[in-house]
């Protein structure tokens, strides 16, 4: 079936919505964990369902590199393969074409790349990428796309701009049935080409519309004002994606410009390193202060890691380099992104987002 969006209510320019696809309901503004090798790392895709995740994200080139294209397409697409029942959304790769690979060579056609694993030679253009993502058999396909670096040139970001637009109109005819397609707004720093490139993809006509190349490397400053740029250029009937965006505070200013979906892998990645996410703010779990303490975590949280266990013991299995502490990390800087993001579309029905962005923004922005 068709991706449909139904907004329900706005506050503002937030936007409480739903998107209806195939597999199931997701509730906006969404929060996508990643599970760019068909896993969320260090939880099982149960666990994932019990706290909540209406829809993951998949990438493109790490799956066409491992496992590879032949073992997912016998193991029943990406969706059989690890086991979920609900929405995936599949990055086309272009991303990591262009930040993993130590040698990349680009024409009209796509990209001849190194692997990062081995350093085979590879080439992804906007063709391979719906074929891949087609295997993958993904809700919702992304179009190929340049992301370039920041800073970068005028000249060069139109040039990418140009060719964004180009490989956009050759993932449209190539689509896949069955499988929405989002295009992907690109123009690095600058409004003009940002207007432009919004103006190219959306004359194509797809199924939703993402904003790419920020949190590049770029001041927040210059990040915020694209946010609010170029959220309004995008159709009110549509979904907007903020693409690789994860702090709180960024998608408290990116609901707030009306956009309505985002992933990144801040929670997960955050978990394994020890910085763990609460009501009271950021909590380094190494820290000596909590040796004794008995507490949970976060008692104003419902995860089964609060419930279960206290702030001392999370702190020995950091230490210790348990493998369950990976797990018990994990599970709850997740549940707590997917729990805040309840309460946020709570928030945008109940009219007091912007109170709920200003309690927020003085607690982890």
């Amino acid at each position: 079936m068709p991706l449909n969006l139904k907004i329900t209510t706005k506050d503002g320019a937030a936007r409480r919505g739903v998107i209806e696809t195939g597999r199931g309901f997701i509730n906006t503004p969404a929060f996508m964990p990643v599970g760019t090798l068909g896993t969320v790392k260090a939880v099982s895709s149960e666990e994932l369902k019990d706290i909540g995740a209406e829809i993951i994200l998949g990438n493109t080139y790490h799956l066409y590199l491992r496992p590879g294209l032949e073992v997912l397409e016998k193991l029943g697409g990406l969706h059989g393969f690890m086991s979920w029942d609900r929405p995936i959304l599949t990055d086309s790769g272009g991303f990591q074409v262009f930040s993993l690979s130590a040698f990349r060579k680009i024409d009209e056609k796509g990209v001849q790349f190194r692997s990062h694993i081995d350093g085979s030679l590879h080439f992804i253009g906007p063709e391979e990428a719906m074929k891949i993502q087609g295997i993958l058999g993904s809700d919702i396909a992304m179009t190929f796309d340049e992301c370039i670096p920041y800073p970068a040139e005028y000249d060069y970001a139109a040039r990418s701009v140009d060719l964004t637009t180009s490989w956009a109109r050759i993932c449209r005819e190539k689509q896949n049935p069955g499988q929405a397609l989002f295009g992907i707004i690109q123009g690095g720093m600058y409004t003009e080409l940002r207007k432009r490139s919004a103006e190219e993809i959306i004359n194509i006509g797809f199924d939703g519309y993402a904003v790419g190349g920020v949190s590049v490397g770029e001041p927040k400053e210059e990040m915020h004002e694209i946010i609010y740029f170029s959220s309004p250029l995008l159709p009110d009937d549509k979904p907007r994606y903020l693409m690789g965006i994860g702090d709180f505070g960024d998608m408290l200013k990116a609901v707030d410009a009306g956009f309505d979906m985002f992933d990144c892998v801040m929670p997960t990645r955050n978990a394994r390193n020890g910085t763990l996410f609460t009501s009271v703010g950021r909590i380094s779990i190494k820290r000596e202060e909590f040796k004794y303490d008995n507490s949970p975590l976060d008692p104003n949280c419902g995860c089964p890691t609060c419930r279960n266990y206290s702030r001392g013991y999370l702190r020995h299995l950091f230490l210790s380099r348990e493998i369950l502490s990976m797990r018990l990390n994990t599970l709850h800087n997740l549940y707590f992104y997917l729990d805040f993001f309840r309460n946020l579309r709570k928030a945008i029905e109940e009219k007091r987002f912007k109170a709920f962005k200003n309690k927020w923004e003085s607690i982890l922005g």
